[in-house]
C-alpha cells in the first residue's frame, strides 16, 4: 500500500472519504452471522490493519497516523456503521492510546513506546480491565479486589474482571489493581499477552470464563478473565498512586486537564458509535418505507403523511446528535475539552436520541423490524447497550442537579 496521508489535514479526510465506505459495506456482510454466533470479527481488524486505523492516533513519531478526535470519531461511526462491536474494541484502543499520547501520562516510556509499536507493527489492540464481580464499576469508588503483591523482581498480580470487552484479541491488558501493601497504592498495570489472538496460546495464569451472552454488541467478547499469579517486571506497574489521587479532580491542573479530555474523547466516541448504529437503522427503514406497498394503500409507505412526520422527528435528533459531536470533537481537538459536566450531558443526550430514532423506526416498520430477517431488530438491540456505559445517566444527572442547584445557592 503506498503511503498515505496521515493526521487530520484535508488530504487525510479526503483519503477517509475514499477508504471508509467500502470498509463499512465489508464489515455490515458479517455482522448478521457475528451477532447470531456471537463471534469475536477477528477478521475486520486484520482489515482495519491493512489500512492503518488501528494506529490512527499514535503518534506520527511513533510510526502511527497522529489522529484527533475528529479523525477518530470519523473512522469510528464508518466502522459502527458497518458492525458495532469491531466499533466498540476500536473505540476503547483509540482511549488507551490518546491517554498515552497527553505530555502527563505516568506511563513509563518503554510500556508506553512498546504498545505504540505494537499497534503500528501488528494491528495490536489494548483495553482497560476494571470492573468486578464485587467492586462494579471504579467510577463509583471502592478498592478493587484484584491485588498486586510485591516480589523480589516486580509484581504478581492476581483478580477477577468482568466485561473484558475484546478479550480474545487484546495484545495489553490494562488492569486496575492495589498493591499489598500496608497503605495500598491502586492503579494500572500493564499485562502483555502473545501476538497471535486466537491462534496462540495464552500467557500462563490468564483464563478467560467465555461467559459474555448479552442482549447486543455480542461480538465484542466481553468475557471474564481470571488472573492468576501473573508476574510483572516493576515498570509495567505503569501508573500506581494513593487511592485520593485518583479522585476525578486529580491532584493537580494536569491530572485534571488530562482527566477532562479523557472523558470528553469518551463521551464523543462512545456517543458517535452508537449515533453510527442508528443511521445503519435509518438506512434500512428509507429503504422499507421506499418499497413497501400494502394492497389498501397502493403506494409506498413513504407518501403516508403521519410517516413523513415521524420521519422527520428521526431525521431533527440525528440532527443534533451530529452538531453536537463535531462541535465537542473540533473543540477537543483545538485544546478546549468540554468539561465533565457537558460531556456528560452529550452522552447522555446523543445516545438517548439514538435510542429515540430506533423506536421511531421500529413503530413504522412493524413486525418487519423486530424480524430477525432484518437488521434493525439487531441495531435496536446494540443501542440499548449504550445506557451502561459509564458515566451512567444517573451519575451524568446527578452531577448536573448538583451543579445547578449549588449555583442557585451561591447567587440566590
Amino acid at each position: 500500500m503506498p503511503p498515505q496521508p496521515r493526521g487530520d489535514g484535508p488530504a487525510r479526510h479526503a483519503q477517509l472519504d475514499a477508504l471508509l465506505p467500502p470498509i463499512t459495506r465489508a464489515l455490515a456482510e458479517s455482522a448478521t452471522a457475528l451477532d447470531r454466533d456471537a463471534r469475536f470479527p477477528f477478521d475486520n481488524f486484520a482489515l482495519l490493519h491493512r489500512h492503518g486505523l488501528i494506529a490512527e492516533v499514535v503518534p506520527r513519531a511513533a510510526g502511527g497516523g497522529g489522529g484527533g478526535l475528529a479523525t477518530a470519531r470519523r473512522i469510528v461511526g464508518a466502522v459502527a456503521k458497518g458492525e458495532s462491536a469491531t466499533a466498540l474494541v476500536l473505540t476503547m484502543t483509540y482511549l488507551q492510546h490518546r491517554s498515552l499520547v497527553r505530555e502527563s501520562t505516568r506511563w513509563p516510556e518503554a510500556q508506553r513506546r512498546a504498545v505504540f509499536e505494537s499497534a503500528v507493527r501488528d494491528g495490536a489492540l489494548i483495553n482497560a480491565l476494571r470492573v468486578e464481580p464485587d467492586l462494579g464499576t471504579p467510577a463509583r469508588g471502592g478498592l478493587p479486589a484484584t491485588i498486586a503483591r510485591r516480589t523480589e523482581t516486580g509484581w504478581r498480580l492476581s483478580g477477577r474482571k468482568l466485561y473484558c470487552t475484546g478479550i480474545p484479541a487484546l495484545r495489553w491488558l490494562s488492569v486496575w489493581a492495589r498493591t499489598d501493601e500496608a497503605e495500598p497504592r491502586v492503579g494500572v498495570f500493564l499485562v502483555p499477552r502473545p501476538a497471535g489472538g486466537e491462534q496462540s496460546p495464552d500467557r500462563p495464569g490468564i483464563r478467560v470464563v467465555q461467559n459474555w451472552d448479552h442482549l447486543g454488541l455480542r461480538a465484542s467478547a466481553s468475557h471474564e478473565v481470571i488472573l492468576e499469579d501473573i508476574d510483572l517486571p516493576f515498570g509495567n506497574a505503569v501508573d500506581i498512586r494513593p487511592p485520593n489521587e485518583w479522585a476525578p479532580a486529580g491532584i493537580g491542573q494536569r491530572d485534571n486537564d488530562a482527566h477532562i479530555e479523557q472523558q470528553a474523547w469518551m463521551s464523543v466516541l462512545l456517543g458517535t458509535l452508537y449515533d453510527a448504529v442508528a443511521r445503519a437503522g435509518v438506512d434500512w427503514l428509507v429503504t422499507f418505507l421506499n418499497t413497501r406497498v400494502p394492497g389498501n394503500l397502493g403506494a409506498p409507505l413513504a407518501t403516508l403523511p403521519r410517516v413523513q412526520e415521524t420521519v422527520g422527528e428521526i431525521a431533527t435528533l440525528l440532527h443534533v446528535n451530529q452538531r453536537l459531536l463535531d462541535a465537542a470533537a473540533q473543540a477537543a481537538d483545538a485544546g478546549e475539552p468540554d468539561d465533565d459536566i457537558a460531556s456528560g450531558a452529550l452522552k447522555f443526550t446523543v445516545t438517548g436520541n439514538a435510542i429515540r430514532v430506533l423506536e421511531l423506526a421500529l413503530q413504522l416498520s412493524g413486525n418487519h423490524g423486530l424480524s430477525r430477517n432484518n437488521p434493525l431488530e439487531r441495531y435496536h438491540r446494540d443501542v440499548l447497550c449504550s445506557r451502561i456505559h459509564t458515566p451512567q445517566n444517573d451519575t451524568i444527572l446527578g452531577a448536573a442537579g448538583r451543579q445547578t442547584l449549588a449555583a442557585f445557592r451561591e447567587f440566590a
